[in-house]
């Protein structure tokens, strides 16, 4: 099968497809004594995988799973630290045809109780670190690590599963095949529904094409196991390429010396990394760490800055091939070290095989080149194998999103003569720190359950090394005087309602917050603030 060819529109797709039987047992077959998976955590201990290796996990998670009563079609919520264990859940998810849902280990139980109730899930597999968070959960509890009172004892329940079941019932192309949440600009996150080859075929384009992945390579991606990004760079991508996924299970704060160390201790070929991590690295003596096996360098998940590249290649003889996607694509813009193209600095690249994407406005008409625009993805007369199919459960977002014969990503940028994308933000209130797409309203329901607080409304605000921060304009209930005692302690108890990563890094008391006739926040009055402050301070 040529994953390359089905991914970018040059071939039929088959009516049936599965990534676990048709990518994984494949190549368990073909190449099973070749690694797929390099485990490593930050004590140096060492669990390395071959493809018959993962094969067999796999299977073997699909028999328990069914045996558990997980059938076709059920979604499962899977959140796990960078263990093993997630690996084969997924894959032997997927073998049954069953619906993994990711989700960040950040997650508190708030935000997978939402998950759970609006996904309908049948289970939650997670593990001993996250167990505590769920005790409330009374569905099917799968835990690896641990045998916990009501739960399954994953690892060994795995050890003594069957390995020979055969696929009960076979997937169809077209057949859902993954969910992610992702953050809206109002109320819940919503979900991104792929099919089967959405995400595990069509990321042939991710991994063949922006990660220039060979069967010979082996790629780190620090990417989280909830994010989207780990599909991409961490399974679908390099294992369509036949490539070696390796994971340095960090638990701690993120620690640039670490990650250096690692690239020359081991045979790292091919590093993904956002642009958040990439300007800790640069400060770093770069020309002193001897990188082992290094040749290619890609980023994404926010704009990478030009000063950032430059000192990444000065420091390492390297570029760094900058892409753009989403949740709810795979690859669609991207820098190609094979079409042998000039990198330009702060571009994101090109349209990639399989994809038209143009600058339109919001009517869907394709805008001249020069123009700032919304980023779109075309999808008529011919959908890209790699564009996700719905949000699910929600129509009028879906509705919203695709506009004439263009899915609108909710992107700005400007499209030069040359044909290549250079990012200028978001056309909705959705914030990006740290590669993480935060919702605002996810950030004012949290701070809305502290007493003192009446209204508020949460925006994104320029930083130097997250990209943007959340800031929160916050009018107190009346008697309650602000200071700066207040503002630390509703950012504390923001990081225990919802993920910390969404807490507001900065908290302004202003006595109204903007507002239109209707009575609704008017956000973009607030970064309209905020941006002439920021020049005025320049004057």
């Amino acid at each position: 099968m040529d994953f390359s060819a089905l991914a970018t529109g040059q071939e039929a797709l088959p009516q049936c497809y599965n990534f676990t039987v048709d990518c994984v047992e494949n190549l368990a077959r073909t190449r099973p004594d070749v690694l797929a998976l390099w485990w490593v955590n930050e004590q140096g201990t060492d669990q390395r995988y071959t493809f018959a290796q993962i094969a067999a996990q796999a299977r073997k998670a699909s028999a328990l799973f069914h045996d558990l009563g997980i059938r076709k079609g059920d979604r499962v919520i899977v959140i796990m630290q960078r263990i093993p264990q997630w690996w084969f859940a997924v894959l032997g998810l997927i073998r049954l045809g069953a619906i993994p849902i990711p989700g960040t280990p950040l997650l508190t139980w708030k935000d997978v109780r939402y998950r759970l109730e609006f996904s309908e899930s049948k289970a939650i597999i997670t593990d001993i670190d996250n167990a505590p968070k769920f005790q409330e959960y009374t569905g099917l509890k799968i835990v690896a690590g641990a045998n916990l009172p009501g739960a399954v004892d994953f690892d060994h329940a795995l050890a003594n599963a069957r390995d020979d079941m055969p696929v009960p019932q076979p997937t169809l192309a077209a057949d859902p095949g993954m969910i992610y949440f992702t953050s809206g600009t109002t109320g819940d996150a919503k979900m991104v529904l792929h099919t089967q080859v959405s995400y595990g075929l069509a990321h042939a384009i991710t991994g063949g094409y922006w990660l220039d992945l060979k069967p010979t390579d082996t790629i780190w991606a620090l990417a989280d196991t909830g994010w989207g990004k780990t599909a991409w760079s961490n399974m679908f991508g390099p294992w369509l390429m036949g490539a070696c996924v390796f994971v340095l299970d960090m638990r701690g704060k993120f620690d640039p010396n670490v990650i250096l160390a690692t690239l020359c201790k081991y045979p790292i070929t091919a590093f993904c990394a956002p642009a958040t991590a990439l300007r800790l690295l640069v400060r770093k003596d770069l020309p002193s760490y001897r990188l082992k096996a290094l040749r290619h360098c890609v980023s994404a998940g926010e704009a990478l800055n030009i000063p950032v590249y430059e000192a990444w290649h000065h420091g390492t003889g390297l570029d760094v091939y900058e892409a753009y996607g989403q949740t709810e694509t795979v690859c669609c813009v991207g820098n190609v070290r094979q079409h042998k193209l000039p990198i330009r600095p702060g571009s994101m690249g090109k349209s990639m095989p399989g994809y038209d994407v143009q600058i339109v406005d919001n009517h869907g008409n394709v805008l001249p080149r020069g123009e700032e625009g919304n980023i779109a993805v075309r999808y008529k007369p011919k959908r890209p194998v790699g564009l996700f199919v719905e949000y699910w459960k929600n129509p009028e977002e879906t509705a919203d999103r695709f506009i004439g014969d263009f899915y609108l990503t909710g992107d700005t940028a400007r499209l030069d003569a040359d044909g290549y994308f250079w990012f200028t933000g978001r056309s909705d209130d959705i914030i990006n720190s740290s590669s993480y797409r935060i919702g605002p309203a996810e950030v004012e329901d949290s701070l809305l359950t502290h007493p003192s607080v009446l209204e508020c409304a949460a925006i994104g605000v320029p930083d130097e090394m997250r990209g943007e921060v959340v800031k929160a304009f916050v009018v107190l209930r009346p008697g309650i005087e602000p200071s700066d005692t207040l503002a630390r302690e509703i950012q504390t108890h923001c990081k225990k309602v919802t993920a910390p990563y969404k807490y507001p890094r900065q908290i302004e008391f202003i006595d109204a917050l903007p507002k239109t006739i209707s009575g609704k926040t008017r956000r973009v009055a607030l970064r309209q603030l905020e941006q002439q402050r920021r020049l005025a301070a320049l004057l």
